[in-house]
C-alpha cells in the first residue's frame, strides 16, 4: 500500500482530530476506493488509543432509496447515523468520489427532500463531534476532474502532505489583519458584492476541518449583504452542477438566483429554508497545492487565490447566526480577474494577498 496513506492518516488522527487516549471514533467511508485510507486512520486511531468504528456509505446505495422511497423514506434521518453522531467524540468522514451522474434520473423534489434530512445529520455532526473530512482520489475523480489518475492523486498528496504548523503560521497572521476591519467588497467579473463584518471572527483552516484544508473564512452580518455575484466554475450539489451562477441581494434580501442550468433545482436550494437564502460564509482559498478544479467543492474551495461562498448555514465560531439545513459553498476564480477590499483598502488581488 502506498505508504502515503499512513503519512496522511497520522495527520488525521494526531493533527486534525487529535484524538486522545480512550475517545471514541467514527471513520465514515464513503465508497469502497476509501478502504486503503480506512485501513490507515484505524491503525492511527488504535496507536493513538482510541476507539475506532467503522461505517460504510456509497450513492450507489443512495440512488435506490432515492429511486423507489416513499417520501416518507426519503425525508427519513438515518438513526445509526443519528446515533454516531451522539457517540462519537470524533468523526472522520473519508468520502471517495462518485460519479457525479450518479443521481441524473432523480426528480429534483425526491433529491430536495432527502437533501434536507441528511443536512439534519450534518448539522449533529458540526454540534456534537470534532471532525474532519477528507475527499479521496479515484478513477471516478480523474474523470470528473478532467485528468489522469495519477496526476489528481499526486495534487491530492501534495496539497494534504503541506507542513501545517509552517504554512499555518501566515494564515493565522493574514486572518488577524482581516479580523480589524468591518466591511468587505469583492469585485470581479459580473462581480461587486459587499457586506459588513464587524464583530466577526476570521479563522484560518489548519489542516484540521477539512483535508485538503487551507482557507481563511468568517460569516456575514446577514442583513447587510447588497450587491452581486457571478461564478466561473459551476456550483455543484446533491450531484447536480449548475453552470453560470449569478446572486443578487439587495439589503439582505436574495432578489434573483439564476444559472444556465438545472434552474429548477437552484430556485429549490436557495428556497430550502428561511436561511437558505443567505451566506452563511465567505472564505479565501489558500492551499498551494490545489491548482485544478475539480468539481468537488472539498477540494475546489481550497485552490489557492479562489474565493467562495456558502449559502446557509454560518459558523458560529465566527459569530454567525444564520441558521439553515444547508451548507452550499460555491467558488468563484479570482486567480486572474478580481480583488477584495477591506474597509476600501485593496487587500488582495488576482489571487494574491497584498498585506
Amino acid at each position: 500500500m502506498d505508504k502515503r496513506w499512513y503519512q496522511l492518516a497520522d495527520i488525521l488522527v494526531n493533527h486534525s482530530t487529535r484524538v486522545a487516549r480512550g475517545e471514541r471514533v467514527m471513520i465514515a467511508m464513503h465508497e469502497v476506493e476509501t478502504l486503503p485510507l480506512a485501513r490507515a486512520t484505524y491503525e492511527s486511531v488504535i496507536k493513538a488509543g482510541g476507539y475506532p468504528q467503522v461505517q460504510f456509505l456509497s450513492e450507489t446505495l443512495r440512488h435506490s432509496l432515492l429511486k423507489y422511497g416513499s417520501d416518507e423514506q426519503l425525508s427519513w434521518v438515518p438513526e445509526i447515523e443519528a446515533y454516531g453522531m451522539e457517540w462519537a467524540d470524533v468523526y472522520i468522514g473519508l468520502r471517495g468520489a462518485h460519479n457525479l451522474a450518479e443521481l441524473a434520473d432523480i426528480p429534483t423534489e425526491k433529491l430536495t427532500l432527502n437533501q434536507r434530512a441528511m443536512g439534519k445529520v450534518s448539522t449533529m455532526r458540526w454540534e456534537k463531534t470534532r471532525w474532519t473530512l477528507v475527499r479521496v482520489p479515484n478513477e471516478a475523480f480523474a474523470m470528473q476532474a478532467d485528468t489522469d489518475e495519477e496526476t489528481i492523486t499526486d495534487m491530492f498528496f501534495d496539497a494534504c502532505l503541506l507542513d501545517w504548523p509552517a504554512v499555518s503560521k501566515d494564515w493565522f497572521r493574514l486572518a488577524g489583519i482581516l479580523e480589524q476591519g468591518k466591511e468587505i467588497r469583492i469585485t470581479g467579473k459580473g462581480t461587486d458584492l459587499r457586506f459588513s463584518v464587524a464583530g466577526r471572527k476570521w479563522v484560518a483552516s489548519d489542516g484540521r476541518i477539512n483535508m485538503p484544508d487551507g482557507e481563511i473564512f468568517t460569516s456575514p452580518v446577514t442583513e447587510t449583504i447588497d450587491g452581486t455575484i457571478e461564478f466561473e466554475f459551476p456550483g455543484v450539489f446533491g450531484g447536480r452542477l449548475m453552470d453560470n451562477i449569478r446572486f443578487v441581494w439587495d439589503h439582505g434580501k436574495l432578489v434573483s438566483a439564476e444559472s444556465s442550468t438545472n434552474q429548477t433545482f437552484l430556485q429549490s436550494v436557495v428556497h430550502s429554508d428561511a436561511g437558505s437564502s443567505l451566506i452563511g460564509e465567505f472564505a479565501i482559498g489558500t492551499n498551494p497545492g490545489v491548482t485544478r478544479f475539480c468539481k468537488d467543492i472539498l477540494i475546489d474551495e481550497k485552490i489557492g487565490g479562489t474565493v467562495h461562498i456558502a449559502m446557509g448555514r454560518a459558523y458560529p465560531e465566527c459569530g454567525g447566526t444564520n441558521k439553515s439545513s444547508i451548507h452550499w459553498d460555491i467558488v468563484k476564480d479570482t486567480r486572474t480577474e478580481g480583488a477584495i477590499y477591506l474597509d476600501g483598502r485593496k487587500v488582495f488581488e488576482n489571487g494574491r494577498f497584498l498585506i
